[in-house]
C-alpha cells in the first residue's frame, strides 16, 4: 500500500496497513514525518486523541512514528506525488517530484489539506524573522516575552495557552466579538489571565533590530492601545493547495476529496483519510481520522491480497472462526 501524507492519519495507517500484513511505502512533500503537527505546532497541547487528556503534538507524533516503526514502512519525505496512473484491474502507480515511482495495489491518500502557507499579517510583514512569527514550533523561545497573538481561531488560542506559563504577558488580539476556536478554550484561556482584545486590529508594528511593541486598533471608536511586544504571533490561518491531486480525475467537492463510507474515492483503488476526504456527517478531527484510516486499510485488504477478509480480528486477542 502507498499512503501519501505522512501526518498522524497516514502514519496510524500505515501502522495498521503492517499490522494487516502489509508493505507500507509514505511519501510526504515535507521533509518530516508528522504533517501539520510537526511544521507548525509540536508544542501544543492536542486534546481529542483517545487515552490522553492532553498530548504534546511532538509526542504524539514520536508515539505514531514508533507505532508505525514495528513494520519498517518506507518514508518518501521532501517529495510531492505529482503523476497517478490507476485502472479497476491493475495496481496504482505514482511519480513523486524527485522521480520516485510507486506501484501499489492500493493507495490512501491522508494528505490534509494539501500543501499550506499562513495567511500574511495586516501589517508587520517586514518583522518576520524579527519578532513576528507565524507558527511557534518552539515555546522556549518565547520565555519571558510579552507576546500578542493576532487571532481568533483554534491556534491562537491553543497558543495562547501554551505560552502563558512561560511569558511575561499574553494578550491575544481578534477583528471579532466572536471567536471561531471551541468555546471550552475561550473559556478555560480568559479565566487563566490572558486580556482578549476584541473588535481591533493589529495596526502597527514597531522596534530597532527586533519587535519592541504594537498598536492595536478599536474598529468601534478608533482609538489606538499601544502594547509592549517582543513577539507578535500571526494566527491568521493558512491558504491551503492540493496541488497536482487536482488534476487526477479524482471527485472532488471544495478542494475535499469525496469518498464513499469504505473511503473509496472515485477513481478505482484510490482511498482518503483524514482531513482530505469528505463525506455527509463529516467531523475534521485527528481522532476521526485514524479510525477513517483503519476503515480505508481494512476495506482496501482484500484487494491487496484476495486472501484476506475486510474484518481484521481482533488486535486484543486471537480471533475465532
Amino acid at each position: 500500500m502507498l499512503i501519501i501524507g505522512a501526518g498522524p492519519v497516514g502514519l496510524y495507517a500505515a501502522y495498521y496497513a503492517g499490522f494487516r500484513g502489509f508493505s507500507v511505502a509514505l511519501m510526504d512533500a515535507l521533509p518530516e514525518p508528522g504533517g501539520q503537527i510537526t511544521a507548525m505546532y509540536p508544542e501544543k497541547d492536542i486534546f481529542d486523541v483517545a487515552g490522553f487528556p492532553a498530548i504534546l503534538g511532538r509526542e504524539l507524533v514520536n508515539g505514531l512514528v514508533e507505532q508505525a516503526g514495528q513494520f519498517k514502512p518506507t518514508y518518501l519525505l521532501d517529495e510531492q506525488a505529482v503523476e497517478l496512473t490507476t485502472s479497476d484491474a491493475g495496481p496504482v502507480t505514482v511519480v513523486g517530484s524527485l522521480g520516485s515511482q510507486v506501484t501499489a495495489k492500493a493507495l490512501l491518500l491522508t494528505n490534509g489539506i494539501g500543501s499550506f502557507k499562513p495567511r500574511p499579517i495586516p501589517v508587520g510583514e517586514e518583522w518576520v524573522g524579527r519578532g513576528v512569527v507565524y507558527f511557534v514550533p518552539r515555546l522556549d523561545e518565547h520565555a519571558g516575552k510579552d507576546v500578542v497573538i493576532i487571532g481568533g481561531g483554534d491556534s491562537a488560542f491553543d497558543w495562547a495557552w501554551s505560552l502563558l506559563s512561560i511569558s511575561k504577558s499574553v494578550t491575544l488580539v481578534h477583528r471579532r466579538d466572536q471567536f471561531r476556536a471551541h468555546a471550552s478554550m475561550v473559556d478555560k484561556v480568559r479565566e487563566a489571565g490572558v486580556r482578549l482584545i476584541t473588535s481591533s486590529e493589529l495596526s502597527a508594528v514597531r522596534g530597532s533590530d527586533n519587535v519592541t511593541e504594537v498598536d492595536i486598533t478599536s474598529k468601534t471608536d478608533k482609538s489606538v492601545e499601544t502594547l509592549p511586544a517582543q513577539t507578535v504571533v500571526a494566527a491568521l490561518g493558512f491558504i491551503a493547495n492540493i496541488g497536482p491531486m487536482a488534476d487526477w480525475g479524482l471527485e472532488l467537492e471544495k478542494r475535499k476529496l469525496v469518498v464513499d463510507t469504505t473511503m473509496l474515492s472515485s477513481l478505482p483503488r484510490v482511498y482518503g483519510a483524514g482531513d482530505i476526504a469528505t463525506y455527509p456527517g463529516k467531523v475534521p478531527l485527528i481522532s476521526v481520522g485514524f479510525g477513517e484510516a483503519a476503515t480505508a486499510v481494512n476495506n482496501a485488504a482484500p484487494l491487496i491480497d484476495p486472501t484476506h477478509g475486510v474484518f481484521p480480528g481482533h488486535s486484543s486477542g486471537e480471533s475465532s472462526d
